[in-house]
């Protein structure tokens, strides 16, 4: 299969074009087409799935960056000259650690700025967790102001530039992200994008009962947390260190 990618991305010259096929990417296709040849079977189009058992290779060193906090401001300082409205979407993602396709779906009647709540929807979820967290300071003056800025009524907390009546794209979202890296001058880093402000949420809220940042950043698996999420910095732990305590007999 890897060959294949290889010989489909050469041109006739001999010159490759566009980028090598992660495997992450491979595993989402197989996982997709799997569900197809499984629907198949199972109306009777196909007498066997010929994926089954399959297991495509795992990412060896996945790239996982992580945006600081001197970078998540200089991000946030140059928003607002690409779109009014790009500015929330950083500030919602950063301050409750949330994925930027749950974010995109927020519904103002998900919002209960009285109670300082928002409402996660299962069914924009990508592990369909329906669940309530708190909103920070920071996230409650940026969605009232996001909120007195719409011109055009729309039940979406983002909607889309073209049609008020519908979420914004995540391709649009990511344009956006690509620009203001670009105008906030962030090293380059391949893998960088919207799930790097997740990252920082989870490894600055390391101080956070495990339970506890699971249930704030939407997360079911602690070990996902663990493995995925959070990063070691010397902050914390020469912090450890020095609350180390002795161990009598």
């Amino acid at each position: 299969m890897h060959r294949q990618v290889a010989d489909m991305m050469q041109t006739e010259d001999g010159a490759r074009r566009g980028q090598p096929l992660r495997a992450r990417a491979l595993q989402y296709d197989v996982a997709w087409l799997k569900a197809v040849l499984a629907w198949a079977v199972g109306a009777g189009v196909l007498d066997r799935n010929p994926l089954l058992g399959y297991t495509p290779p795992a990412e060896t060193s996945p790239r996982r960056p992580i945006v600081t906090a001197s970078e998540y401001e200089e991000l946030l300082a140059v928003s607002g000259t690409i779109h009014p409205l790009f500015p929330l979407a950083p500030t919602v993602v950063h301050e409750t650690g949330h994925r930027i396709g749950a974010v995109r779906l927020l519904r103002w009647a998900d919002i209960d700025l009285e109670r300082q709540l928002v409402r996660w929807r299962g069914e924009n979820d990508k592990i369909g967790y329906e669940h309530e967290t708190w909103l920070t300071p920071a996230a409650i003056e940026a969605l009232q102001t996001a909120r007195r800025a719409q011109t055009v009524i729309s039940e979406w907390v983002f909607p889309a530039p073209s049609d008020p009546a519908k979420s914004i794209s995540r391709h649009l979202l990511r344009d956006w992200w690509e620009r203001g890296q670009a105008l906030a001058k962030l090293p380059a880093e391949l893998g960088r994008g919207w799930h790097s402000l997740r990252r920082q949420f989870a490894t600055e809220m390391k101080y956070a009962p495990l339970k506890d940042l699971c249930a704030l950043g939407g997360w079911k698996s602690p070990q996902t947390v663990l493995t995925c999420y959070q990063r070691a910095d010397a902050v914390s732990m020469q912090q450890a260190l020095a609350a180390r305590r002795r161990l009598e007999a």
